[in-house]
């Protein structure tokens, strides 16, 4: 997840609204790369301030301060492991004892026993009189187990705590976990304030157009390309390198990331047979083709690959194995 230094004002635009609205539980939700986590960290900075404004937070009070160090003792973060890491949120004494001592890896879920310690979290009184919060980012990373060990405390909340949900996938959560939050789909930024705002963080305008269309529209993900090294010459020489079997385009990539750059390829080449417009890739960018049949196959297969990527037995073998294929359909559609 790219990191947010410049303050996105669409995401400013939605915290002021959600702020001056009651509730004690808020589900955000919609497409990733809208800024879920970034929205429910500012409604968190929000409800706990110490002088906060219409706007939301002052960012310069004692609480606003806690938040940045991650030492806040009314906020409770539940994430998985990996991202409690990748977003600097301390773990429990235990977990990162068990993690350091290599009895195990760092969850990729949120672990049923960090849900217990923040519904005990939940129950004890605020520190600072503010109130206390529960931010729970992905919350569709909640197993079962977890879920329902967070389902009677949002049933029968305690009376000074807030909970945040948000989800880049709201329809694998519970059913009894959505009908007792506010739902509040994330909005789509307009292509000047995503580009606005790209330019603030520090990427080129030539490349800032390209990489949103990359990301289908998602300045976050854009910015997350850039951070990468993605730029548009790169991005826009992809598919015909892909054609080529040129495994070196793909060579920076995780098997997670191949995929989902495959898989916009692929999208757009189906799109492309179809008379529809592409949306990641410029028309000008991709081979001609129109073998639909072949690219159908090419997408379930990424689909199935999909399933293994964050666990490849080798993942400069699955990288190979996965341009080869994707040169396959490609030549197949030609």
């Amino acid at each position: 997840m790219a990191a947010m230094t410049v303050r996105p004002p669409w995401l400013a635009e939605q915290a002021r609204e959600l702020l001056a609205q009651r509730g004690h539980a808020w589900l955000l939700h919609g497409p990733s790369g809208l800024g879920q986590y970034a929205l429910a960290l500012e409604l968190a900075r929000g409800w706990l301030c110490d002088r906060p404004t219409a706007d939301g937070a002052c960012g310069s009070c004692g609480s606003c301060h806690a938040i940045d160090v991650r030492t806040h003792a009314d906020l409770a973060a539940l994430m998985p492991e990996t991202a409690m890491q990748a977003l600097g949120w301390p773990l429990s004494e235990k977990a990162q004892q068990d993690i350091d001592d290599k009895k195990r890896k760092p969850s990729r879920e949120i672990r049923v026993e960090a849900m217990r310690d923040a519904i005990e979290f939940a129950q004890r009184t605020s520190s600072r009189g503010r109130g206390k919060v529960v931010l729970v980012s992905p919350a569709e990373r909640m197993n079962t187990i977890t879920a329902n060990a967070l389902l009677k405390t949002l049933e029968e909340p305690p009376g000074d705590v807030r909970f945040v949900l948000a989800s880049e996938a709201a329809h694998q959560l519970l059913p009894t976990i959505r009908s007792r939050c506010l739902g509040h789909p994330m909005r789509w930024p307009v292509q000047d304030e995503a580009l606005g705002w790209l330019a603030g963080e520090g990427v080129p305008a030539a490349d800032a157009p390209v990489l949103l269309r990359a990301s289908g529209g998602r300045p976050e993900e854009a910015l997350a390309l850039a951070q990468a090294g993605r730029d548009a010459r790169q991005w826009s020489q992809l598919p015909r390198a892909i054609g080529r079997g040129d495994v070196s385009a793909l060579g920076d990539c995780t098997p997670a990331q191949a995929i989902d750059i495959l898989q916009k390829l692929c999208h757009d080449l189906l799109a492309a047979c179809t008379g529809a417009p592409p949306r990641f890739f410029a028309p000008a960018d991709l081979p001609a083709g129109g073998d639909v049949g072949a690219l159908a196959a090419w997408w379930r297969d990424l689909a199935g690959e999909q399933r293994t990527a964050e666990h490849p037995f080798n993942a400069g073998l699955m990288l190979e194995a996965l341009v080869a294929r994707a040169r396959t359909a490609l030549h197949s559609a030609s």
